[in-house]
């Protein structure tokens, strides 16, 4: 299934998801894989423990937020995919962050970590049935669909990429 199969489009969500092209989802999965997104490893490695602006996270914590966010997703993903119509909560991504140890780790353990979340998260929607990627769940008062969240899966890291490389690459020149 494509993006433009995504119907309605979750507000809110519709950010992320509108920064994957219209392919199919597997072809997306591959296309925005973290190694192709976060493909920049040298300078993100260069830039690790540095800040644009105070209080703003590293590129560690963008990564550990990224990888937290991958994981919540895709647990909402499961639920809805099997019928749960159990209304999930939102969550705090600053209190998350606040709690990490993403300050004591490498870039390249936070990326391997994200390359078998990626990998486990790819086998949770090959064992959907096109009938459960379109079953609608809540989560956070926005009614959304497993594909949706896939999607939102993939487009959410680039989202952050677009943001490293807007704010946080100019620290290296």
């Amino acid at each position: 299934m494509k993006r433009s199969d995504i119907i309605p489009m979750p507000p809110f969500f519709d950010r992320y998801i509108n920064l994957v092209e219209d392919i199919d989802i597997f072809d997306a999965f591959e296309k925005y894989s973290p190694d192709k997104i976060y493909s920049e490893i040298g300078k993100l490695t260069d830039l690790q423990d540095k800040i644009y602006a105070p209080d703003k996270w590293t590129v560690k914590d963008i990564l550990q937020h990224v990888i937290d966010n991958e994981r919540i997703m895709a647990y909402r993903a499961l639920r809805f995919s099997r019928n749960d119509k159990t209304e999930l909560s939102g969550y705090e991504e600053a209190e998350l962050a606040a709690n990490t140890v993403a300050s004591k780790r490498s870039v390249t353990d936070l990326m391997e970590e994200f390359n078998l979340l990626r990998q486990s998260t790819i086998l949770l929607y090959k064992n959907m049935s096109d009938e459960m990627i379109i079953c609608f769940g809540t989560a956070n008062n926005t009614s959304i669909s497993p594909l949706a969240l896939g999607f939102v899966i993939i487009g959410h890291p680039v989202h952050h990429m677009n943001i490293i490389q807007e704010r946080y690459f100019p620290l290296l020149a």
